[in-house]
């Protein structure tokens, strides 16, 4: 579940351009845990793909739209997986059921059992599984994001401060508003999963709903008890042969959560 959960956050930092082929989105994330890495995201109508390495190993986290289906490929070993939108519903309810029993045992807690266990779950379980609950986003300014000026938004939730956006209006990227239909795709399926990040990060800004105006090119967010920091770096069209979406000739295929 935490490699999958790290995946999926490089995944909400990235933006479908799909309207004149593909594009190549160039992103630097920072954990805290090392120096920045560069991911590149590759898009295409229904399509989304990014390389990573996971526990050493080189492989990639490829969205099918069409079939509503994730493959997971691990070039060293030469194996690969499936998640189906099935899959995805199973853990949702797995972790939301894991959530509730959590809950009822702390009734039981003395209240300072309570405070240290009500903590663990916000570093931990909070963005999978838990109850989607709106963002509201304030604008605190202007900010600069490689050669883009950009809107600064604080995100909020129950009144605490959750992440940080700063985001440009999609012409300045090349969008139009059709160029997000993948996005939307991936936000919904993966909803059940992560309903909260969904929520937030996979559609253009809606202001007039107490959102943020535009496309994000720096999000701010916190995945357990690390802050990790995504900028775009580069965005630039072009198309992809299908061999990109594809899993290599000869890849052995392994249940899923399987290494």
């Amino acid at each position: 579940m935490k490699s999958l959960a790290r995946l999926l956050f490089l995944l909400l930092a990235a933006w479908p351009l799909s309207a004149a082929g593909g594009v190549l989105i160039v992103e630097k994330t920072t954990t805290g845990d090392g120096p920045p890495r560069t991911h590149h995201v590759q898009i295409d109508r229904d399509w989304m793909r990014v390389e990573h390495q996971m526990s050493g190993d080189k492989g990639a986290f490829i969205f099918d739209g069409a079939r509503e289906m994730v493959l997971m490929v691990n070039y060293d070993r030469k194996t690969y997986s499936e998640m189906t939108k099935a899959d995805v519903e199973r853990l949702g309810s797995q972790m939301s059921s894991a959530m509730a029993q959590m809950q009822e045992a702390m009734k039981k807690m003395s209240p300072e059992q309570r405070v240290m266990m009500e903590s663990m779950m916000k570093g931990r379980m909070a963005a999978v599984g838990a109850p989607a609950q709106p963002t509201t986003y304030k604008k605190v300014g202007t900010g600069t994001v490689g050669r883009w000026t950009c809107d600064r938004y604080e995100g909020y939730r129950n009144d605490q401060k959750t992440s940080e956006l700063c985001t440009v209006d999609p012409s300045v990227l090349g969008f139009v508003p059709g160029d997000f239909e993948v996005s939307r795709k991936l936000a919904e399926f993966f909803k059940k999963l992560v309903p909260q990040n969904a929520e937030d990060l996979f559609s253009l800004g809606k202001p007039d709903e107490g959102g943020f105006s535009g496309v994000p090119v720096r999000r701010v967010f916190s995945m357990g008890q690390r802050q990790i920091t995504t900028e775009t770096a580069d965005v630039t069209r072009q198309s992809f042969p299908p061999s990109t979406w594809e899993v290599p000739a000869g890849f052995t295929k392994k249940p899923y959560g399987e290494r």
